[in-house]
């Protein structure tokens, strides 16, 4: 009798340390940031007419029907340039596939770099969606003192945000919680 064993594969033997980011929470928070992003700007196009405004608090913050066919923050926003739309996606395509890949090498108790970069992922794939589909990025959110305007933005800018801080967070250490007792 052949006492020989069939090989299995066990997906946790073949990388012990890593696990992609697609099949966790993670995958969940970029789904339901995409999800917000994308039907948000739906509603805005829906019914607040372009370059229009809804007050929602008086001197603080309305809700504004603008366009960005730059890249973050409006940069390249008033400069037209021959495949602008498709030049700033590609970038913004480029960008998105690097920080898929780095979040894939991240080990799974790194939790908070996973986050933040789960959001980040989310808003960055909600902001490509309006640059391919329509070859600008709808931004809505108007914040203010006085005369005093910040940068318009979208759900998506701030996933991107709150994922950046997440990170900057992690790498100062406060997301880790080493025992000190082992």
């Amino acid at each position: 009798m052949d006492d020989a064993r069939t090989p299995t594969f066990d997906a946790t033997d073949a990388t012990p340390d890593r696990r992609p980011l697609v099949g966790g929470v993670e995958i969940w928070i970029a789904v339901a940031i995409v999800v917000c992003d994308q039907a948000t700007k739906a509603m805005v196009r829906a019914r607040i007419p372009l370059h229009d405004e809804v007050s929602l608090i008086a001197g603080l913050l309305d809700l504004t029907h603008v366009r960005n066919t730059g890249a973050a923050f409006g940069m390249l926003n008033g400069i037209d340039f021959p495949f602008k739309a498709a030049i700033i996606a590609v970038v913004a395509a480029i960008a998105l596939v690097a920080i898929a890949a780095y979040a894939a090498r991240l080990a799974p108790a790194q939790k908070m770099a996973r986050i933040g970069l789960a959001l980040i992922l989310g808003g960055a794939i909600g902001n490509l969606i309006d640059r391919i589909a329509f070859g600008y990025v709808l931004d809505f959110v108007d914040v203010y003192w006085r005369a005093y305007h910040f940068w318009a933005f979208n759900v998506a800018d701030s996933a991107i945000t709150v994922g950046v801080c997440v990170m900057v967070l992690d790498m100062l250490g406060l997301g880790s919680h080493v025992s000190k007792t082992a």
